[in-house]
């Protein structure tokens, strides 16, 4: 792929991980479009990267907002004909407290941001990703997995923030794998990856007080699986940082894989 002619979204730009990814990507050119929460920060972010060799867009929603989900998608189609690289990358970690919280749509809050709205988006997206094909779909998501308990999907019962962040990421990873089986490989690519473990971001000194890894190894794990050229035609695979891993083994399993994408559908409204 020509970095000076690609065209990517990247998600949660603004900060963290995504704003660090976000600086290297601009460095080598072509499009981005970058998405955050916060306007102000957006602006930001704008003003910042006027001076590097990409051209920048910026796009503002709420991914806990399935409404805003839905603008998003015709923001970005207004924006451009085509994506070469949808990289999902806004999260919600595991929070300071255990405290339950539900998003806009009244769903357990770390499921809508971390799973729901990359599902719904990428769905809206599909008609820009074929285009640009050969395309690439990057999941940011983490080696912290647990499989969903499909009679209480929204944790109203033993609910902790540990165990909604890890079922997040499990059914990310999960419908990854599914919408791989899907999407032939030499027009759309989907992988998911845990970038690093406990980097120095924001969401993961709240929840947990210390780091383990640099940023620096989830940036250039996150940017491995987006302009690798080895990894073209490479689908349905989860890495750990750089090298291929095995995801938690329920997320394998034709039956949970069948059962969840039931359930995303149903939640989110979209069909593919």
């Amino acid at each position: 792929m020509n970095t000076s002619d690609r065209v990517i979204l990247l998600t949660g730009a603004t900060s963290g991980l995504g704003r660090a990814v976000a600086q290297t990507l601009a460095a080598r050119g072509g499009r981005l479009i970058l998405h955050g929460r916060n306007p102000a920060r957006l602006e930001e972010l704008s003003k910042e990267f006027a001076k590097t060799e990409a051209q920048i867009d910026v796009v503002q929603a709420d991914l806990s907002d399935l409404q805003q989900v839905e603008q998003l998608a015709k923001e970005v189609a207004e924006l451009t004909d085509h994506l070469d690289v949808l990289v999902h990358n806004a999260g919600v970690g595991k929070g300071a407290t255990d405290a339950r919280e539900l998003s806009a749509d009244g769903y357990e809050l770390r499921l809508a941001v971390n799973h729901l709205a990359p599902f719904a988006l990428t769905q809206r997206l599909l008609p820009l990703l074929e285009i640009g094909a050969p395309s690439r779909i990057v999941n940011v998501a983490s080696g912290t997995q647990q499989p969903i308990d499909f009679s209480d999907p929204h944790l109203e019962h033993g609910y902790s923030g540990n165990r909604a962040y890890g079922q997040s990421k499990f059914a990310m990873v999960t419908a990854g794998f599914a919408l791989a089986k899907i999407l032939l490989a030499d027009v759309v690519t989907v992988n998911s990856l845990h970038p690093a473990t406990l980097m120095p971001t924001r969401m993961v000194k709240e929840g947990y007080g210390y780091t383990v890894d640099d940023l620096q190894t989830g940036v250039d794990a996150v940017v491995n699986l987006v302009e690798n050229p080895a990894l073209d035609g490479t689908t349905g695979q989860y890495f750990s940082i750089q090298q291929p891993a095995a995801a938690h083994r329920e997320a394998y399993d034709v039956e949970t894989q069948r059962r969840l994408w039931e359930l995303s559908e149903e939640l989110t409204g979209v069909r593919y």
